[in-house]
């Protein structure tokens, strides 16, 4: 079962001014999300995971019943759990940004 993998535009904004090889990292990554979305570990929810880059992480929601992954940030260790706070936070309007996107 293959993924569509979507980011956020707070994502894209986040990792725009990463080098080429930090880019090409997380496009690996994203290509290895599209088939196996549960390759991160699981954050206080099976839906909700990161996936470490060395010293940085990748924070994505997965949606099976569209099959959707959707990418919503990326950061250090020291801002850890103010992220993973503030996604939790924003889960209702994540979900509604994945219906609006698979329209």
């Amino acid at each position: 079962m293959t993924y569509a993998v979507y980011i956020t535009e707070s994502f894209e904004k986040k990792t725009a001014m990463l080098s080429e090889k930090e880019r090409r990292k997380i496009k690996n990554v994203f290509l290895k999300l599209k088939n196996n979305p549960y390759i991160g570990d699981a954050i206080r929810y099976k839906f909700f995971r990161e996936k470490r880059i060395k010293e940085k992480r990748i924070y994505y929601l997965i949606y099976e019943d569209l099959q959707i992954v959707l990418v919503v940030a990326f950061g250090g260790k020291k801002t850890q759990q103010r992220t993973i706070n503030e996604i939790i936070r924003y889960f209702p309007e994540y979900r509604k940004y994945v219906g609006r996107i698979n329209n």
